[in-house]
């Protein structure tokens, strides 16, 4: 072969090589604040009416691409999305395997009702025209996201949030600082979106004050948006029992309003920001998705009752005494990825990540399902503080299984080459 053809075939190669390696990436928005406004959830029990709001209620998509894998990661302004309601959406979504869309909630206390909680009058505040609504737009923000997805590179960072924004409400120091987070930059080098991953429970205005909000997340998002981040989506991590908002007044008492809110979700906005602000840039990360079913015992006495009450809403009743669920694992560059289906506490969180691979290891709670507290056997039921998040698990054994059985999958992931950063 003459050398010059042959170094056209190499070039034209090594052109369409890196055309099917290129990463791409977009994100869309979707307004789901109820008009007129519902009643808001702030966890089992009847709901509280809402008179006003403030911030809007949001579902966001973020579309990720890379050779032939896609990879959908779905926020909302919920307290919980329950697993039916989010295969509703994957149905109306077409050019992405349905298993590869996750879908989660900030876990606002100021949202309406997606479960179809009892309202101990034989009924529930839960709307489902209002459910199907938002059904409807999160595939709109889906699908809009995977019609936009252009070139990108990523910035990966982990580091400590400073200041006064979280801690355990049941021991103050028991909770992880850190805030991983990944911004994604179009090919002007401008930010499309920075995805936000911290343990909170957005709870500063809470359900019991007639406003309809999405807490801290609401400013948390502008921040990004006006700092020049792109559009910022947010996933809670491992923030069960009690890791809350640190909206504690210097003289006592709590900051229970909107201001409050701004004020954390704006520092949690300009934090995330600094750590990933020198993060290098990866060009071409490589991304992979992979899914289990998970299924758990249902144990507590109280959770039992209540997945037997909600499936006229949600179709959640358990099979038996038993529920299943979804795990997903992603890779991302040197970013690994876990979904958790509930609140899991910090020492789980920590154990999870300790035990992950990657340069950087983020938790997704509250994703593909929301069952409720999940802590150890150890924990279960041991301390008067820990009643409440005892009775609201699936049981003792919730925690032992997922740590067990999220850990054999990430070990076992076909993965075609070993995770970058390992």
């Amino acid at each position: 072969m003459k050398p010059k053809l042959l170094l056209l075939l190499v070039l034209v190669t090594a052109v369409v090589c890196d055309a099917s390696a290129a990463f791409r990436a977009a994100i869309a928005v979707r307004d789901v604040t109820p008009d007129p406004l519902l009643p808001v959830s702030g966890g089992v029990g009847p709901s509280h009416p809402a008179t006003r709001h403030e911030g809007e209620l949001t579902v966001r998509a973020l579309a990720l691409e890379q050779d032939a894998t896609r990879v959908v990661i779905v926020s909302a302004d919920f307290l919980g999305f329950p697993a039916v309601l989010g295969n509703k959406v994957r149905a109306a979504v077409k050019g992405v395997p349905p298993q590869n869309i996750l879908i989660g909630a900030t876990h606002t206390h100021s949202a309406p009702d997606c479960y179809g909680f009892p309202d101990g009058k034989g009924g529930t505040a839960a709307d489902p025209k209002y459910l199907d609504l938002v059904c409807g737009r999160m595939a709109e923000a889906i699908n809009e996201a995977l019609a936009k997805l252009q070139p990108a590179r990523v910035k990966i960072a982990t580091g400590e949030a400073k200041g006064r924004i979280a801690y355990n409400y049941y021991a103050e120091q028991l909770y992880d600082p850190r805030c991983s987070v990944i911004q994604f930059l179009g090919e002007s080098g401008r930010p499309i979106a920075t995805l936000v991953n911290y343990a909170i429970h957005p709870e500063v205005i809470g359900s019991e004050q007639g406003l309809c909000s999405p807490d801290l997340i609401g400013p948390l998002y502008e921040r990004v948006a006006g700092q020049g981040g792109g559009t910022g989506i947010f996933m809670n991590s491992a923030q069960g029992g009690m890791v809350t908002a640190d909206n504690r007044r210097p003289g006592g008492g709590e900051a229970r309003d909107w201001a409050e809110c701004q004020r954390i979700g704006r520092l949690l906005a300009d934090e995330a920001l600094r750590i990933v602000r020198d993060a290098p840039e990866q060009a071409s990360p490589k991304l992979f998705c992979a899914a289990r079913p998970l299924t758990l015992p249902v144990d507590a006495p109280l959770m039992r009752q209540l997945l037997k009450a909600l499936p006229a809403v949600t179709g959640t009743a358990p099979a038996g005494d038993s529920v299943t669920t979804q795990l997903n694992v992603v890779d991302l560059g040197d970013a690994q990825i876990l979904t958790i289906p509930g609140e899991a506490l910090p020492n789980i969180g920590y154990y999870l990540k300790r035990k992950m691979h990657g340069a950087h290891r983020l938790l997704f709670g509250l994703t593909n399902d929301a069952f409720g507290y999940i802590l150890t056997k150890e924990d279960f039921g041991s301390f008067q503080r820990y009643d409440y998040i005892s009775r609201t698990s699936l049981g003792e054994h919730t925690g032992e299984i997922l740590v067990d059985e999220a850990l054999k999958f990430v070990d076992e992931c076909p993965r075609p080459e070993k995770l970058a950063g390992n």
